[in-house]
């Protein structure tokens, strides 16, 4: 197992996608309060949420390619998430 070297690359990386994280939520709670098609300085709350969630994911692309986390381990949490939220949500078709 490769032991991950918390050097400055590796905190920015970290500090970067905290940071997409915490955009994400926004983007979100400004869907709530607003709606998906309200628009604040002509771009809509759905695009702004498209355009976080990129670069969140581009984040968690650059977290496997530097082995910081692990891309089989990330999508074996993807489904068993999956199959918790068919016993514990709503959301149809899973």
């Amino acid at each position: 197992m490769k032991v991950l070297v918390m050097d400055n690359e590796t905190k920015e990386v970290f500090c970067i996608a905290q940071e997409e994280c915490a955009e994400v939520t926004q983007a979100i709670s400004k869907i709530f309060r607003f709606g998906m098609d309200s628009e604040h300085k002509g771009v809509s709350n759905k695009s702004r949420l498209e355009e976080e969630v990129g670069d969140l994911l581009c984040m968690i692309d650059i977290m496997v390619e530097k082995c910081i986390i692990s891309d089989n381990k990330v999508n074996i949490a993807r489904m068993k998430k999956r199959e918790k939220l068919k016993t514990w949500s709503s959301i149809q078709n899973l």
